[in-house]
């Protein structure tokens, strides 16, 4: 017989209570609310998202990457305003059949992505359902007064870039779903690990206060979320699918299958920024790559430009114009 899960508060005490230590925000998790102390001359950033099994995971997907990918997915939404992470809540409810184990994979991997991320849980709430798991994280990040990067500063005349690598974690879940089995081994895996653990951009969105006029973070798709942005900035925009920077893995699967190119462009969860700056500042932002991220910068790739028209027009290497079944993930 299986031991008994701890209640509630014995949960929070063991396993998120020690997530809050070492920060003074969260104060210990022994009071009703986080006290967040915003610099002078800064603007407080916040962001949600939620995760629930079976919509945005498989249950039987590795706990403590489900963590990160939740925590991860929020940092992207701080890393397209150009803010630095303060902190997160977390809201989870949890089934009675969840195992203790479970829920400490679960934490060890939130731990993790704390040491890498420099961050700590503040707050938050611990719940019990009879339906899904599900969990729900508010990252919290701070900007300079009146310099976060908006959706709505995008321009006639802009070039658009997106950073690193386009289509891989929509390939990964192609992968998962065992609906893509003619790739290798190793590719499988990269693909895979790009589905299931994004890389927020965070140094990037920092350095490129200043320099983008608009970006976002690229979760429902890249033709999906640009549209989204030229939306709120009242401008069209026309992309080059063959300026689209793909992985190797990505570019050998597409070898092999073309009619994978509207999977690269609209299946999402890439959590890349794509953002829009005007020509004479492109060997800025290029030199803001460079220093942001890991060693050896992260790449920026020019794939278009912003024009006066509204929507969002993707022509092949022959200059016609493609269609898609849809721009991108939509929940319903």
């Amino acid at each position: 017989m299986t031991s008994p899960r701890p209640g509630e508060f014995e949960v929070i005490a063991r396993y998120f209570a020690p997530l809050a230590a070492g920060s003074p925000m969260g104060l210990g998790l022994l009071d009703d609310a986080a006290l967040v102390p915003v610099n002078p001359g800064c603007e407080l950033v916040l962001t949600t998202d939620a995760m629930v099994a079976g919509v945005h995971f498989f249950p039987d997907d590795p706990p403590a990457l489900i963590a990160q990918k939740l925590l991860r997915t929020n940092l992207s939404d701080l890393a397209a305003m150009g803010a630095r992470a303060l902190g997160y809540l977390l809201v989870t409810a949890w089934r009675d059949d969840t195992p203790e184990a479970w829920i400490a994979a679960f934490a060890q991997g939130l731990a993790a992505d704390q040491q890498i991320f420099g961050i700590h849980l503040v707050g938050g709430d611990t719940v019990a359902t009879p339906g899904s798991l599900s969990f729900t994280l508010t990252a919290l990040g701070e900007v300079a007064g009146g310099r976060a990067l908006r959706r709505s500063g995008a321009r006639p005349g802009d070039d658009i870039y997106v950073s690193g690598t386009i289509g891989d974690a929509a390939l990964g879940l192609m992968v998962r779903t065992g609906r893509l089995d003619d790739c290798d081994a190793a590719d499988a895996e990269y693909l895979l690990s790009r589905h299931r653990l994004p890389e927020p951009r965070l140094a990037l969105g920092q350095a490129l206060v200043g320099i983008a006029g608009a970006a976002i973070d690229i979760s429902d798709g890249l033709v999906a979320d640009l549209g989204h942005l030229c939306a709120a900035s009242g401008v069209g925009a026309e992309i080059a699918a063959g300026a689209l920077p793909l992985s190797q893995a990505a570019a050998r699967a597409l070898g092999r299958a073309p009619v994978l190119r509207e999977t690269l462009l609209t299946g999402g969860d890439d959590y890349e920024l794509c953002l829009t700056l005007p020509p004479a500042r492109a060997a800025a932002v290029q030199a803001a790559a460079a220093i942001a991220g890991h060693s050896g910068g992260v790449p920026l790739t020019a794939i278009g430009r912003i024009t006066a028209s509204s929507g969002v027009r993707v022509r092949d290497e022959a200059g016609a114009v493609l269609t898609f079944g849809q721009a991108g993930f939509r929940h319903f």
